[in-house]
């Protein structure tokens, strides 16, 4: 006879409260302050995305900002460049990883990159060793220091009309060089050796221990995991992911979830992540498009009820609530969406549009979240210590 542990009833409150305990969104300063709080911080999550919008603070700042009241953008720059402590790799896209957990990566390293081929295939056996030979002796370069390229028509809207750049990505997406320093969005690369001090790679993971890692960052960072929500992304992987978490059950380590309005889809969690006693908070966050508490909508729905609506690609008459709207989140609601820019020159902080979601009294709430965009706007304007210049 097979145990068939029976589920454990789940509210949608008490699930939106473990979630955001794990991602450490339910009190001021989790990480501390200092600069080793950025370390901290990216092995909590797992991995903070990249991306290059920057009609305010660019999205790995800002999420790094969100836990780390004291962020500065000098504390990733030593994170990356000087303790090397965390590296540039593809998750469900660029991000900051911690390099401890860099042999998880190796396997992508050696062989997925070949999935990428239609991106890749222009690039020649030649580009690729003038990029590598370059590197290897004169030290890290960036693409701008590449000045002999015989320039090529664009085949894409982001592309390069020099061939070096696409070999540099190539030779990057292969683990032969990593981004030892970063400017805004110019790369600085290096060999991925040299820049750790290593004589090889990292022996890569087997297809079990990545299982588990990957597993247990989900576990760690959202509390309450699905297989939709622990493979992002990445559904070839949810049979043997559902294989592993039964394992789990089994041993007591995980346990069955019936979360209120998720009908059949299931969850699991840790034993002691449902038993953590978890007090109420009236915290305000202003969170990025890209926050990992927003990334997954479907997730983010259901222990919402909130759909997000990432607008930036859409022509101006379709958007709804603007071109790069933040969810607000007061405590355990979003009760608000912001679309904000920076005004550079003036100094400012603009909000474009003010949506509110809650209903009821308004004006403490609108206080609330005043205060912490003015702090944001701090933030978003100081000049940081030991900053490498922006671009």
């Amino acid at each position: 006879m097979v145990f068939r542990r029976k589920p454990f009833a789940l509210s949608k409150a008490r699930a939106r409260r473990i979630w955001l305990h794990a991602q450490r969104l339910d009190e001021p300063a989790p990480f501390g302050s200092a600069a080793a709080a950025t370390l901290a911080a990216v092995t909590h999550l797992g991995y903070v995305q990249i991306d290059t919008i920057n009609v305010v603070e660019r999205c790995h700042h800002q999420i790094l900002y969100t836990r780390i009241p004291g962020y500065q953008r000098a504390h990733l720059h030593q994170a990356q460049t000087i303790d090397k402590t965390v590296f540039e790799y593809w998750t469900h896209a660029l991000s900051y990883v911690p390099t401890r957990d860099l042999r998880f990566f190796v396997g992508a390293m050696k062989e997925h990159w070949r999935a990428r081929s239609a991106w890749f295939g222009s690039v020649s056996a030649a580009d690729l060793r003038k990029v590598l030979r370059l590197i290897r002796k004169q030290g890290p370069l960036t693409i701008r220091d590449i000045d002999d390229d015989v320039l090529v028509d664009k085949d894409h809207a982001w592309a390069s009309r020099k061939p070096s750049k696409r070999a540099l990505q190539l030779a990057f997406y292969r683990g032969l060089l990593t981004v030892s320093r970063r400017s805004g969005m110019l790369k600085t690369y290096e060999l991925t050796t040299r820049h750790f001090g290593w004589e090889k790679l990292p022996k890569p993971a087997s297809r079990s221990e990545l299982l588990d890692y990957l597993l247990e960052r989900a576990l760690r960072s959202q509390g309450v995991v699905s297989l939709d929500s622990a493979c992002h992304l990445d559904a070839a992987r949810k049979p043997a992911m559902r294989t592993l978490i039964a394992a789990r059950t089994r041993r007591g380590e995980v346990i069955p979830v019936a979360m209120e309005g998720a009908g059949a889809l299931e969850h699991w969690a840790r034993p002691e992540a449902l038993a953590a006693v978890l007090r109420p908070n009236r915290t305000v966050h202003i969170l990025s498009p890209f926050d990992p508490l927003i990334l997954q909508r479907k997730r983010l729905h259901l222990f919402f009820d909130y759909e997000h609506r990432f607008e930036a690609y859409l022509p101006r008459e379709k958007r709804r609530y603007g071109y790069f709207t933040h969810p607000v989140l007061l405590g355990e609601e979003i009760v608000a969406l912001l679309d904000l820019k920076t005004d550079r020159e003036g100094r400012k902080l603009l909000i474009q549009r003010w949506t509110w979601l809650a209903a009821g009294s308004r004006r403490l709430m609108k206080q609330k979240i005043e205060e912490a965009l003015h702090r944001f706007e701090r933030f978003q304007l100081a000049p940081s210590a030991g900053e490498p210049p922006r671009s």
